[in-house]
């Protein structure tokens, strides 16, 4: 079976103060046209004075020609290289430094942010598996191996780095 990308989730975590979250929000809503989900603190940390429940980062989720467009504007943002490491079953993460990597110009008012792009891959028939199973395990024949992964990145013209 042929694998796709699923989604494509872009992160910023500010982990501080909500005006960073904001712009952060601000970075993604230029990047991709839809408008963010403010991610909150789940539990309280003092040593990083973080109460629960206030706002640290903020996420996109893209899927079908958005994903596979904005992915391929990433991974030529960070030279089309990608650790072994990074790539597990199902998917891929890697990291972008700055935002005006992605061909933004650069906001003073921002300064300077980063972000973490996490790429899902399924196969055709996935959907109807995670149905029927509810909330059992998926069967392997429907799991997107790392081989499978390293393949489709290899296909896009992106070395893998094993370090």
């Amino acid at each position: 079976m042929k694998i796709y990308v699923e989604k494509v989730v872009i992160n910023i975590g500010t982990g501080a103060s909500e005006e960073k979250a904001e712009n952060a929000a601000t970075i993604l809503q230029r990047l991709t046209n839809r408008k963010p989900v403010k991610a909150k603190a789940r539990k309280r940390i003092p040593t990083f004075g973080i109460r629960k429940g206030s706002v640290i980062g903020a996420y996109v989720t893209l899927r079908g020609k958005e994903a596979e467009a904005f992915l391929d504007k990433a991974l030529d943002a960070i030279g089309k290289k990608i650790n072994e490491k990074s790539i597990t079953t199902n998917t891929f993460s890697f990291g972008i430094k700055e935002y005006i990597d992605l061909g933004l110009r650069y906001d003073p008012k921002i300064g300077i942010l980063g972000m973490d792009v996490c790429v899902s891959f399924a196969k055709d028939g996935i959907r109807i598996a995670r149905r029927k199973r509810k909330r059992s395990k998926i069967g392997k024949k429907n799991v997107v191996t790392k081989e499978e992964i390293i393949e489709f990145l290899k296909e896009k013209g992106v070395n893998i780095v094993s370090e």
